[in-house]
């Protein structure tokens, strides 16, 4: 619309400096023609009055214009005075002239003496058309005022006409575009919400289409239409497609995981029974029998873990009840520090007035935990210190209570290891996904060796599941995962815990905001609960022992 517009201004431009052009040429030609015939007037002979062919009065002849001048050529090739036309209604020649300066007649005196006009500029008087008769005896000019009056005033109302017609041609242009284009955006509203349906995941149905009164191929707009509706038609038939290739692998997965389960376990069972009977088995047997039980006990956790993502997957519902994600924490990270002795194990809880209340299912919240601190444990050397902190933010305070409405609850295990890999970090949630040497203490060997990818995945769904998220950020030297579920929505009193109905019963808290579970022996207080003073952390409470 813009270049049309402009191409519009150009072409105006152009039509009003020709016209103005040529007006100006066809006046000045009229003009020079007045300007001819009235010398060719003054060089006529006047037998009867001899002095007239001397004097100035063919200056102030009738017919001249007002401001015309002229002078008569000396013998000796000089101009001894000019006149010029002023506005004097005398009847007397003489009365009607008024003499030029010096300026004036030097500036007729550089007119070249061809016998063609020419324009030239008089001091205080403007332009002139100047021209010397043939014989050289005298210069006549008229005034080009009127010329260049007409011309401007041509040039404005050109300039008012153009500028009036590009406005116009805007405002109906913009309309008729506005219009023409309207069945364009509804397309590309049509496009816009397809964008914005979850196509990435589960079940989708893709029945936006463009109406049909936008998809006459009759019309460029239509054919833009109807093409959009034969691509969505066959997006919809590959995502359905991919959704029963899904579910199929889906229903598979999960029959496979609950079918070898019974299985898994007999093998468990008969080579414990074997390595524990009467019979003395030799050396060689008793570790093929050892082999044999951590390999079952290694495929009955990945076959879990794969049953449970199906399970998540096909959209079960979980147990939901309100939940202190602070006891949680404490019986995860005892059993992390029963698991890897090795680490340094921190823990940070929040204040007692700030409970860390969720709404959730307190075994599927337990299992984020345990797959977290066993992940930090299983990527990182002995010695790395792994801080399992809970953070309750509420939204707003009133008197002693914490309002938990719109609030969020964040659970973060930090460790000081070697980091996650670059190229690794993008792809840590996805299934399968496993880490090189670099952040691997071990690989293979039992239950708690290895790593099966599916721990990460399984913290993800699940926090998905709670309509949570889970981030993590990772340099060398601190890993932090970070997931942040919404409050339970309700107001809590100021020393409340505890989980409610269906949740997950561990031991009672520690009495501090914070302890840390020091490697030297002991729990040592790193922040305390208000109201007491000098206190410390009781490591029993808290559901481990002292650190080496």
């Amino acid at each position: 619309m813009v270049s049309a517009v402009a191409l519009i201004a150009v072409v105006g431009a152009v039509i009003s400096t020709v016209t103005a052009i040529a007006l100006h040429s066809y006046l000045q030609g009229k003009l020079d023609d007045q300007l001819f015939d009235a010398i060719v007037r003054a060089e006529l002979p006047r037998p009867h009055d001899p002095q007239r062919n001397e004097g100035l009065e063919f200056v102030a002849m009738p017919g001249q214009p007002f401001g015309s001048v002229g002078a008569r050529v000396a013998p000796d090739g000089s101009l001894g005075s000019g006149a010029r036309v002023n506005r004097s209604q005398s009847r007397t020649p003489s009365e009607r002239l008024t003499s030029l300066s010096g300026e004036q007649l030097a500036a007729l005196a550089s007119v070249p003496r061809d016998a063609k006009p020419h324009t030239r500029h008089l001091p205080r008087l403007g332009s002139y058309r100047l021209q010397y008769a043939k014989d050289g005896a005298l210069v006549f000019g008229m005034p080009l005022n009127e010329v260049n009056d007409t011309v401007g005033r041509l040039v404005l109302i050109e300039c008012c006409v153009t500028g009036s017609g590009l406005v116009a041609a805007g405002i109906a242009g913009s309309a008729m575009v506005g219009i023409a284009l309207r069945p364009l955006r509804r397309v590309a509203a049509t496009a816009t919400r397809v964008s914005e349906l979850p196509l990435h995941q589960g079940e989708v149905a893709l029945h936006v289409r463009v109406p049909l009164a936008e998809a006459d191929a009759r019309t460029e707009v239509g054919q833009v239409g109807a093409a959009l509706n034969r691509m969505l038609g066959h997006v919809g038939s590959a995502l359905s497609a991919r959704q029963e290739s899904e579910t199929r692998v889906r229903r598979f997965v999960a029959d496979a995981s609950h079918e070898l389960r019974t299985p898994l376990a007999s093998i468990r069972g008969y080579a414990e029974l074997t390595r524990r009977g009467q019979e003395r088995p030799g050396p060689e047997t008793r570790r093929a029998l050892g082999r044999i039980e951590s390999e079952a006990e290694r495929m009955t956790g990945l076959v879990e873990d794969l049953l449970l993502l199906a399970r998540l997957d096909s959209g079960r519902p979980l147990s939901y009840a309100t939940v202190d994600l602070a006891p949680l924490v404490v019986d995860a990270l005892s059993d992390a520090r029963a698991a890897g002795p090795g680490h340094r194990w921190r823990l940070e809880l929040p204040d007692a007035d700030a409970p860390a209340l969720v709404r959730g299912d307190a075994d599927r919240l337990h299992q984020i935990l345990v797959n977290l601190l066993a992940n930090a444990r299983t990527h990182t050397p002995e010695g790395t210190t792994v801080t399992a902190r809970v953070r309750a933010r509420a939204s707003q305070r009133d008197g002693g209570a914490v309002q938990r409405d719109g609030g969020a609850v964040q659970l973060e295990v930090q460790d000081d290891g070697p980091g996650i890999p670059g190229a690794l970090l993008p792809h840590v949630f996805e299934r399968f996904a496993r880490g090189d040497a670099s952040r691997s203490r071990s690989v293979g060997g039992g239950r708690g060796g290895g790593s099966t990818g599916l721990g990460l995945a399984i913290v993800q769904a699940v926090v998905a599941a709670h309509d949570g998220t889970v981030e993590v950020a990772s340099v060398p030297g601190r890993t932090v995962f970070t997931v942040t579920l919404p409050a339970a929505g309700q107001g809590v009193g100021g020393g409340a815990r505890g989980g409610g109905d269906g949740a997950r019963a561990p031991g009672p808290p520690p009495s501090h905001s914070r302890h840390t579970a020091s490697p030297h022996g002991g729990d040592r207080p790193i922040g305390e609960r208000r109201g007491h003073d000098d206190a410390t952390a009781d490591p029993d409470a808290a559901g481990f022992s002292a650190t080496t």
